[in-house]
C-alpha cells in the first residue's frame, strides 16, 4: 500500500499578522508544549539508563571519582532541565493570561524573531542587553 504524503506547510508567524494574535499564541503554545514533552522524554531515558550503575561501586578511586563527577554532570543537567520547564509551563501561563510576547519591564512587545529563537524569553533584546550590562558593572564592582 502506497502511503500519501501531505503537504502541509507548518505555519510561522509573521510579522504582517497582529501581533500575537490566535495564530501566534497557539503556534507558540503548540512549540512550548512540544519542547516541554521532549525534556520529559529525555530525562525519563536518561533516567531508565542511569539508575542500572546506581548500584555499582568500585573499588578503583579513580572510577569512583569519574563515576562521581558524571553523576554530578548529570544531577546539574536535570536541574537545568526542571528549571527550563519552570520557564516553559510560566510562558504557557503568560499566553492563558494574555502577556505572552511583552517584556517585563517595559510592556513592549518581544518580537517574533527572539520568541522563535527563544520562546521563554521574558524581556525585549533592549530589556536584556541592559540587565546584562547592568549585572557586568555589578560583578566588576
Amino acid at each position: 500500500m502506497v502511503k500519501k504524503t501531505t503537504s502541509k506547510k507548518k505555519y510561522t508567524p509573521n510579522s504582517k499578522e497582529k501581533y500575537m494574535c490566535a495564530k501566534h499564541k497557539k503556534f507558540f503554545a503548540d512549540e512550548l508544549l512540544k519542547w516541554k514533552n521532549d525534556i520529559i522524554k529525555a530525562n525519563n531515558l536518561g533516567n531508565i539508563l542511569n539508575s542500572s550503575d546506581d548500584n555499582v561501586s568500585s573499588a578503583d578511586i579513580v572510577d569512583q571519582a569519574s563515576s562521581y563527577t558524571d553523576k554530578s554532570v548529570e544531577m546539574k543537567a536535570l536541574n537545568r532541565s526542571r528549571k527550563l520547564i519552570a520557564k516553559i509551563n510560566s510562558a504557557l501561563q503568560r499566553i492563558k493570561d494574555g502577556t505572552y510576547g511583552f517584556c517585563e519591564e517595559t510592556g513592549e512587545p518581544i518580537g517574533l524573531k527572539r520568541l522563535m529563537a527563544r520562546p521563554v524569553a521574558t524581556l525585549s533584546i533592549e530589556a536584556q542587553e541592559r540587565h546584562e550590562r547592568d549585572e557586568k558593572i555589578f560583578i566588576d564592582d
